[in-house]
């Protein structure tokens, strides 16, 4: 009878680890669920693009960003693409400053950058100038890059083919496997020499426990602010209809469980949030922080310029499909730079500041994101996707 009872509680417990990315909505398991095709079409459609400028856009829509919001809009002319912030996709008091928003459009200018050399075009990128620390409430959606396109000599980087294969990968990682010195020379390869963009890895084991400390303290804190973790629920998309709607946002299936966890999470009745969000501090500090042979962080010289912000996406965007190229897993820990945007926003002393300038060789140099890479002990799932009709929408030309 114990073990039963014990083994009831840790499924209980897994399931309510997939609610560790937002809010706690019914189930809605008594409703047949709509098809989800729609929903994850661009990721098995991206082979069949056509060449000019919307394919780049194909591209663009899968990178990496922020909770799933795809911040973005598109106008595509035939020798340009304008990207727009979509500033009504903004994470609230998770982004005040709409810092994460501009690391999102980063990472899908990447993809775009990479997708347009291999069609034989050669990119160049503006980014508008610009600051982010004006309030949310008085922008609206404006051009922040613009590439001009011109005809080179086709270069397929080995990159472009992990576009389709990058997901976050939130399950546990091997924690005996270290990342080997080949690896990392790779990895801060890919750091471009003119931008003021810096990466610190993390290796040393005194290190990594100081960053998963803090990282787990700064959990603790998104949960206790109400308006934060609020702000962060609302993204959840708990449901196969809020899906087939939204087609943003994380999801259950997206949570790195096991099968057996993922499907008793969508037919349990939802946990209460004040449980959810507990568990989801357990699963961040036991199984993701516990996990990782690898921190990483990426700094800039003014956390609030717009270019720096996303030239910091672009790097990431890099370092994903680069640990996917090599069978590496990876994962955003941005909950030390979003209590650093939350402490300014509210005028209180820079204490979450102060911690993360600890944990790096240069404090002038203030960190941006972080994140975790390892070697995966489970296949990253989809994440649902907009079409190219919603980003592409007239208001973006």
């Amino acid at each position: 009878m114990r073990n039963s009872i014990a083994r009831r509680q840790l499924l209980l417990a897994g399931a309510t680890a997939a609610t560790a990315f937002g809010a706690t909505p019914a189930r809605g398991a008594d409703s047949p669920p709509p098809d989800l095709e729609e929903a994850y079409r661009a990721w098995r459609t991206w082979d069949d693009r056509q060449t000019g400028p919307q394919s780049l856009v194909q591209s663009a829509i899968l990178a990496a960003s922020a909770h799933n919001t795809q911040p973005w809009l598109f106008c595509t002319r035939r020798d340009r693409v304008e990207v727009s912030s979509d500033e009504a996709r903004n994470l609230g008091a998770m982004d005040p400053f709409r810092r994460e928003m501009h690391i999102s459009i980063g990472c899908a200018l990447e993809n775009l950058l990479l997708e347009a050399r291999a069609q034989g075009q050669h990119p160049q990128l503006a980014i508008v100038p610009g600051t982010l620390e004006q309030p949310i409430g008085q922008l609206r959606s404006k051009t922040v890059a613009v590439v001009e396109l011109s005809a080179a000599p086709a270069f397929v980087s080995p990159l472009r083919a992990t576009i389709p294969r990058r997901h976050t990968n939130r399950a546990a990682f091997e924690p005996d496997r270290p990342i080997g010195g080949d690896v990392l020379a790779e990895l801060t390869g890919l750091v471009e020499p003119d931008t003021a963009v810096r990466l610190w890895l993390l290796t040393d084991a005194a290190a990594r426990a100081d960053f998963a400390a803090a990282t787990a303290e700064a959990t603790r804190a998104i949960i206790d602010d109400p308006i934060m973790i609020g702000d962060s629920d609302a993204w959840f998309r708990a449901t196969n209809r809020e899906i087939a709607i939204h087609r943003d946002g994380p999801t259950i299936d997206a949570a790195g469980l096991s099968p057996l966890i993922t499907w008793l999470a969508k037919i349990l009745p939802a946990p209460s949030a004040e449980r959810a969000h507990k568990t989801w501090f357990e699963h961040t500090r036991d199984v993701q922080l516990a996990s990782a042979p690898l921190f990483g962080l990426i700094a800039v010289k003014d956390l609030y310029d717009r270019e720096q912000a996303i030239q910091a996406g672009r790097l990431w965007q890099r370092l994903h499909l680069k640990a996917v190229l090599l069978g590496l897993g990876a994962q955003p820990l941005n909950q030390l730079p979003e209590r650093v945007d939350r402490e300014r926003q509210r005028g209180e002393p820079g204490r979450t500041a102060k911690i993360l300038a600890g944990l790096v060789p240069d404090p002038t140099w203030p960190v941006t994101f972080a994140f975790r890479i390892g070697w995966p002990t489970r296949a990253a799932a989809l994440s649902p996707r907009r079409d190219l009709e919603t980003v592409m929408s007239p208001a973006s030309c």
